[in-house]
């Protein structure tokens, strides 16, 4: 008899030959598929030494137009994580508030900016910036792209905070108002450092997402970005746009790699951490820090 999971029957040994025999032919097609593409790709001379060669030989490919674009992707980047997610994490946390008066215009500002394109918002910003503030037009394109980040993603964190938070256990709740802690303490000191590993994996996502939408506004907005740099260098190296595109893809291929990486790591740690300490609980009467917060 084969061996059996919670979530899946372990397969026997016709289902093994059929795997076998779907990734045998998946591989036959990718493989085929490659070979028709590079045909493409060589009988337009996009394969050509003098299309690849300027990313090894020339420098100033790198100097003066990636490494400066892929700053801007990481300066825009950056700042709209760093307001997105405290902002988002406030939204989340106001959404399940007792207070009407607070749940539903908050829930209303998370489902307005949440359902607009995220173009949208980077282009009405840009237009409020021009006609409203006296921001120059050399940063306008980036305080546009950072404001449509921070307004979606943050209502999408939002709504990750406030699923990971409800995924908990009813108890977490009750224990902590047991021992006389108030709403807002148990959210800091209880349901919040819990539901972080939950929401970890959720989060990383939307983090990447934030990273590549920063290509938005070099495509409309004139962000000098690093997928911006792609016209430059097709410009200055002859037409080789696939080429280019291909080394833009591999550097947002490892700077995603390396987030999603940092990430998995942190998720580990946080975990081992839970399991050797556990919460750590402040004591409402004395203000003092007791326990582990293991029976909660």
């Amino acid at each position: 008899m084969s061996a059996t999971s919670v979530l899946y029957d372990a397969p026997g040994a016709r289902a093994k030959r059929r795997n076998i025999l779907y990734t045998i032919v998946f591989l036959v097609v990718f493989a085929l598929a490659a070979w028709w593409v590079l045909v493409q790709m060589a009988d337009k001379n996009q394969l050509a030494s003098e299309k690849w060669s300027p990313f090894v030989t020339d420098s100033e490919v790198w100097t003066t137009y990636l490494l400066p674009g892929l700053g801007e992707t990481l300066k825009a980047a950056a700042l709209s994580i760093v307001i997105a997610l405290p902002f988002g994490a406030l939204l989340g946390i106001g959404r399940l508030s007792d207070h009407s008066w607070v749940r539903v215009p908050v829930g209303a500002v998370v489902e307005f900016f949440r359902s607009i394109p995220v173009l949208l918002m980077m282009v009405f910003a840009a237009q409020a910036y021009a006609q409203f503030t006296n921001v120059s037009s050399d940063m306008r394109p980036l305080y546009a792209v950072v404001t449509g980040l921070v307004l979606y993603n943050a209502s999408v964190i939002a709504e990750i905070v406030r699923a990971g938070i409800l995924t908990l256990p009813n108890g977490q709740t009750d224990a902590a108002k047991a021992i006389g802690m108030r709403k807002g303490q148990t959210m800091a000191y209880v349901l919040l450092p819990q539901a972080v590993t939950a929401m970890l994996p959720a989060l990383v996502s939307q983090l990447v997402v934030i990273v590549k939408d920063t290509a938005l506004g070099g495509a409309i907005l004139g962000l000098s970005e690093l997928l911006s740099q792609n016209r430059t260098i097709t410009a200055n190296y002859g037409a080789n746009t696939i080429a280019t595109l291909v080394v833009i893809a591999l550097i947002y291929i490892v700077l995603n790699f390396i987030l999603t990486t940092f990430a998995s790591w942190l998720e580990q740690r946080l975990r081992r951490g839970k399991k050797s300490t556990g919460a750590v609980l402040p004591d409402v009467n004395a203000g003092t820090y007791v326990g582990d917060g293991s029976g909660i």
